[in-house]
């Protein structure tokens, strides 16, 4: 699959009878894998387990379905804040941002905003994990990249910078690029570390 991450936003229907989701009411929340990136399905609990399928769900978790609330328009924001910020850089799928994509999701993980559904190891070792916005009910499946311990500082200060607008996007990529990303290789991953 070529995309890294990307964003499913939650249904108000469910998928399978096509009958609307009452505000908070149980609800299954299913991913499936397609050949272009992943489905998101929200369903009734019984409308799930009753469903005819011929596939596996790549993941799947119960929550509390919860409408939609309008807000009150709110004065323009310059700075974005790191909700914003990760629906930013998903949108712009770009490889070289992926150490910095994966630090905000963790960062918002932390912070109660994101709380994290699944994560697959896949065929080629990848691992996807799959984050759930708490508030707006998003999912978003996410490249952990393995970082190493040495290099998740620098990709913090990116992070901050961004979010603080002294950076910008193009500028913290290339930092990405020249660093060489960090990345644990599959050979490293499996070596013991040393104390």
């Amino acid at each position: 699959m070529s995309q890294e991450w990307n964003i499913r936003s939650r249904g108000h229907i469910c998928s399978v009878c096509m009958k609307g989701l009452v505000d908070r009411t149980p609800v299954v929340s299913v991913l499936k894998e397609t050949p272009s990136g992943y489905d998101r399905l929200d369903c009734h609990p019984e409308c799930w387990k009753t469903c005819e399928r011929d596939w596996e769900p790549f993941s799947q978790w119960d929550g509390v379905y919860f409408a939609p609330v309008k807000e009150a328009k709110k004065e323009p924001v310059k700075k974005e804040d790191a909700g914003e910020l990760l629906r930013q850089l998903v949108a712009l799928d770009d490889p070289e941002m992926k150490n910095v994509v994966y630090v905000l999701a963790v960062m918002l993980e932390r912070s109660k905003i994101l709380v994290e559904r699944d994560a697959k190891t896949l065929d080629d070792g990848s691992i996807r994990r799959v984050y759930e916005d708490r508030k707006q009910g998003d999912t978003f499946v996410i490249l952990d990249p393995r970082l190493r311990l040495e290099n998740l500082a620098e990709v913090q200060q990116q992070v901050v910078a961004l979010l603080s607008g002294t950076k910008t996007l193009g500028e913290v990529a290339s930092e990405e690029e020249a660093a060489g990303n960090g990345e644990i290789s599959s050979d490293e991953a499996s070596e013991p570390q040393a104390d």
